[in-house]
C-alpha cells in the first residue's frame, strides 16, 4: 500500500476511535435526563424493534451482532423495566417474541430526540450538503462493518 493510503487509513481509524470515545462522553456529560432513560444497549434494543417489528432473541441477537446470551440478558432486563414484552413465538412454541411495550417506545422516543437536538445544535453551521454527506459516509461506514462482522 502506498504511503497517502496508509496515511489515510490511519487517520481514519483514528477518527473512528475519538468519534466512539467523545460521543460516549458527550452522552455522559449532557445535562439533559433525556440522554439517560435508557443505556446504549436498551436503546439499539428498542430502535431495532420499532424499526423492523417483533423478533425472537436468534433474531434480534443475529441483527445486532452480538451472543444469544448477551441479548437475553439484555431483554430480561428491558423486560424488568417494562420496557419490552414476550409473547409465545408462533413459528416455533418453545421460543418467544420480544415487543417493545408503550413506555419503551416512548423512552426511546426521548432518547432519539435528545440525540437529534444534540447533533442540530452541533452541525447548526454546518452547510446542509454537508450533514447529508455525512449521514451518507456514516451509513457507508456502518454497512461495510457489518457485512465484515457478519457471520460467513
Amino acid at each position: 500500500m502506498s504511503d497517502d493510503h496508509e496515511s489515510t487509513l490511519g487517520r481514519i481509524e483514528t477518527e473512528v476511535a475519538l468519534l466512539m470515545r467523545l460521543g460516549e462522553a458527550t452522552r455522559r456529560a449532557t445535562g439533559s435526563a433525556e440522554h439517560r432513560v435508557l443505556d446504549r444497549a436498551a436503546y439499539v434494543i428498542l430502535r431495532h424493534l420499532d424499526d423492523a417489528g417483533p423478533q425472537n432473541v436468534s433474531a434480534l441477537a443475529a441483527r445486532l451482532n452480538l451472543d444469544g446470551s448477551t441479548v437475553t440478558r439484555q431483554v430480561s432486563a428491558l423486560q424488568r423495566d417494562g420496557l419490552i414484552t414476550r409473547t409465545p413465538d408462533p413459528s416455533d412454541g418453545r421460543g418467544t417474541v420480544i415487543s417493545p411495550t408503550t413506555a419503551g417506545l416512548q423512552r426511546m422516543a426521548a432518547v432519539r430526540h435528545a440525540r437529534t437536538r444534540l447533533y442540530g445544535e452541533m452541525l447548526a453551521d454546518w452547510p446542509a450538503e454537508d450533514r447529508e454527506t455525512l449521514a451518507l459516509m456514516l451509513r457507508r461506514l456502518n454497512e461495510a462493518l457489518e457485512s465484515r462482522n457478519r457471520p460467513r
